[in-house]
Protein backbone atom coordinates (compact mmCIF):
# COMPACT_ATOMS: atom_id res chain seq x y z
CA UNK A 1 0.00 0.00 0.00
CA UNK A 2 1.21 3.50 -0.76
CA UNK A 3 0.29 6.64 1.19
CA UNK A 4 -2.63 7.39 -1.14
CA UNK A 5 -4.13 3.96 -0.53
CA UNK A 6 -3.89 4.45 3.22
CA UNK A 7 -5.53 7.88 2.97
CA UNK A 8 -8.28 6.41 0.76
CA UNK A 9 -8.99 3.79 3.40
CA UNK A 10 -9.29 6.48 6.07
CA UNK A 11 -11.82 8.39 3.98
CA UNK A 12 -13.81 5.21 3.31
CA UNK A 13 -13.76 4.30 6.99
CA UNK A 14 -15.05 7.76 7.93
CA UNK A 15 -18.08 7.13 5.71
CA UNK A 16 -19.12 3.96 7.50
CA UNK A 17 -18.31 5.31 10.95
CA UNK A 18 -20.43 8.45 10.46
CA UNK A 19 -23.30 6.41 8.98
CA UNK A 20 -23.80 4.61 12.31
CA UNK A 21 -24.81 7.90 13.93
CA UNK A 22 -27.61 8.55 11.44
CA UNK A 23 -29.70 5.72 12.90
CA UNK A 24 -33.06 7.02 14.05
CA UNK A 25 -33.09 10.22 12.00
CA UNK A 26 -35.83 10.62 9.39
CA UNK A 27 -36.99 13.08 6.76
CA UNK A 28 -39.11 14.72 9.46
CA UNK A 29 -36.20 15.57 11.77
CA UNK A 30 -33.01 15.67 9.70
CA UNK A 31 -33.16 19.49 9.64
CA UNK A 32 -34.12 19.83 13.29
CA UNK A 33 -31.71 21.77 15.47
CA UNK A 34 -31.20 21.80 19.20
CA UNK A 35 -30.60 24.88 21.34
CA UNK A 36 -26.90 25.66 21.66
CA UNK A 37 -25.81 23.26 18.92
CA UNK A 38 -24.63 24.66 15.60
CA UNK A 39 -25.68 22.24 12.85
CA UNK A 40 -28.33 19.70 11.90
CA UNK A 41 -27.87 16.36 10.15
CA UNK A 42 -28.75 17.53 6.63
CA UNK A 43 -26.31 20.43 6.87
CA UNK A 44 -23.49 18.28 8.29
CA UNK A 45 -23.81 15.71 5.49
CA UNK A 46 -23.97 18.35 2.76
CA UNK A 47 -21.15 20.41 4.22
CA UNK A 48 -18.86 17.39 4.50
CA UNK A 49 -19.80 16.30 0.96
CA UNK A 50 -19.11 19.74 -0.50
CA UNK A 51 -15.78 19.97 1.31
CA UNK A 52 -14.68 16.49 0.22
CA UNK A 53 -15.61 17.23 -3.41
CA UNK A 54 -13.55 20.42 -3.27
CA UNK A 55 -10.61 18.41 -1.89
CA UNK A 56 -11.08 15.67 -4.51
CA UNK A 57 -11.02 18.33 -7.21
CA UNK A 58 -7.43 19.11 -6.17
CA UNK A 59 -6.55 15.48 -7.00
CA UNK A 60 -8.71 14.60 -9.99
CA UNK A 61 -9.40 18.00 -11.58
CA UNK A 62 -13.12 17.31 -11.95
CA UNK A 63 -15.66 19.97 -10.92
CA UNK A 64 -18.39 19.71 -8.31
CA UNK A 65 -21.12 17.30 -9.51
CA UNK A 66 -24.20 19.25 -10.55
CA UNK A 67 -26.20 16.06 -10.01
CA UNK A 68 -25.79 16.69 -6.27
CA UNK A 69 -25.40 20.47 -5.96
CA UNK A 70 -27.05 23.63 -7.24
CA UNK A 71 -24.09 25.92 -7.80
CA UNK A 72 -24.07 29.30 -6.03
CA UNK A 73 -27.51 28.68 -4.49
CA UNK A 74 -28.47 29.42 -0.90
CA UNK A 75 -31.24 26.83 -1.14
CA UNK A 76 -31.35 23.22 -2.22
CA UNK A 77 -34.28 20.94 -2.99
CA UNK A 78 -35.30 17.31 -2.42
CA UNK A 79 -32.44 16.07 -4.63
CA UNK A 80 -29.72 18.73 -4.40
CA UNK A 81 -27.82 20.86 -1.95
CA UNK A 82 -27.39 24.54 -2.63
CA UNK A 83 -23.63 25.10 -2.44
CA UNK A 84 -24.03 28.32 -0.45
CA UNK A 85 -26.38 26.62 2.03
CA UNK A 86 -23.66 24.20 3.22
CA UNK A 87 -20.42 26.07 2.53
CA UNK A 88 -17.99 27.19 5.22
CA UNK A 89 -19.63 29.96 7.23
CA UNK A 90 -23.19 29.17 6.15
CA UNK A 91 -25.99 28.96 8.69
CA UNK A 92 -28.26 25.90 8.67
CA UNK A 93 -31.99 26.56 8.42
CA UNK A 94 -34.64 24.25 9.89
CA UNK A 95 -36.65 24.12 6.63
CA UNK A 96 -36.66 20.54 5.26
CA UNK A 97 -37.57 21.84 1.78
CA UNK A 98 -34.21 23.66 1.60
CA UNK A 99 -32.26 20.38 1.73
CA UNK A 100 -32.44 16.95 0.12
CA UNK A 101 -34.42 14.17 1.75
CA UNK A 102 -32.39 12.22 4.30
CA UNK A 103 -31.68 9.24 2.03
CA UNK A 104 -30.48 11.64 -0.66
CA UNK A 105 -28.30 13.52 1.88
CA UNK A 106 -26.66 10.21 2.73
CA UNK A 107 -26.22 9.31 -0.95
CA UNK A 108 -24.55 12.66 -1.67
CA UNK A 109 -22.24 12.25 1.33
CA UNK A 110 -21.40 8.67 0.33
CA UNK A 111 -20.65 9.71 -3.26
CA UNK A 112 -18.30 12.42 -2.04
CA UNK A 113 -16.47 9.93 0.21
CA UNK A 114 -16.20 7.50 -2.68
CA UNK A 115 -14.90 10.20 -5.01
CA UNK A 116 -12.26 11.42 -2.57
CA UNK A 117 -11.17 7.90 -1.68
CA UNK A 118 -11.01 7.00 -5.36
CA UNK A 119 -9.00 10.12 -6.15
CA UNK A 120 -6.53 9.40 -3.34
CA UNK A 121 -6.17 5.69 -4.06
CA UNK A 122 -3.04 4.97 -6.01
CA UNK A 123 -1.80 8.55 -6.11
CA UNK A 124 1.99 8.39 -6.30
CA UNK A 125 3.62 9.25 -2.99
CA UNK A 126 5.54 12.13 -4.54
CA UNK A 127 2.36 13.81 -5.77
CA UNK A 128 0.92 13.78 -2.24
CA UNK A 129 3.70 16.20 -1.31
CA UNK A 130 2.43 18.76 -3.85
CA UNK A 131 1.25 21.97 -2.25
CA UNK A 132 -2.22 23.32 -3.05
CA UNK A 133 -4.24 26.38 -2.04
CA UNK A 134 -6.90 25.64 0.55
CA UNK A 135 -8.94 28.46 1.97
CA UNK A 136 -6.67 31.35 2.87
CA UNK A 137 -3.64 29.08 3.14
CA UNK A 138 -1.75 26.29 1.54
CA UNK A 139 -1.26 22.60 2.40
CA UNK A 140 -0.02 19.37 0.88
CA UNK A 141 -2.42 17.01 -0.89
CA UNK A 142 -1.67 14.38 1.74
CA UNK A 143 -2.54 16.74 4.59
CA UNK A 144 -5.68 17.87 2.77
CA UNK A 145 -7.05 14.33 2.41
CA UNK A 146 -6.17 13.51 6.01
CA UNK A 147 -7.87 16.73 7.07
CA UNK A 148 -11.09 15.53 5.40
CA UNK A 149 -11.11 12.42 7.60
CA UNK A 150 -10.84 14.59 10.72
CA UNK A 151 -13.39 17.04 9.30
CA UNK A 152 -15.91 14.21 8.87
CA UNK A 153 -15.16 13.15 12.45
CA UNK A 154 -15.76 16.65 13.76
CA UNK A 155 -19.20 16.77 12.17
CA UNK A 156 -19.93 13.22 13.29
CA UNK A 157 -19.33 14.51 16.81
CA UNK A 158 -21.86 17.28 16.18
CA UNK A 159 -24.39 14.67 15.04
CA UNK A 160 -23.66 12.68 18.21
CA UNK A 161 -24.35 15.75 20.36
CA UNK A 162 -27.50 16.44 18.36
CA UNK A 163 -28.73 12.86 18.94
CA UNK A 164 -28.42 13.36 22.69
CA UNK A 165 -30.06 16.79 22.68
CA UNK A 166 -32.99 15.63 20.56
CA UNK A 167 -33.43 12.36 22.47
CA UNK A 168 -32.88 10.24 19.35
CA UNK A 169 -31.32 7.50 21.49
CA UNK A 170 -28.16 5.49 21.54
CA UNK A 171 -26.79 3.82 18.43
CA UNK A 172 -25.81 0.92 20.66
CA UNK A 173 -29.33 0.11 21.86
Amino acid sequence: MNRGDILARGVSDSKSLLARYLKGFTDSDHTRQAPGLPNHVAWCLGHCALTMHRAAEKLDGRPLPESDFILDSVRGDAQHYGTESVCFGSTPVPDPAAYPLLSRCVAVFDAACDRLAGAACGVPDGRLDDRVKWGAGETTLESLVLRMVFHNGTHCGQITDLRRALGVGSIFA
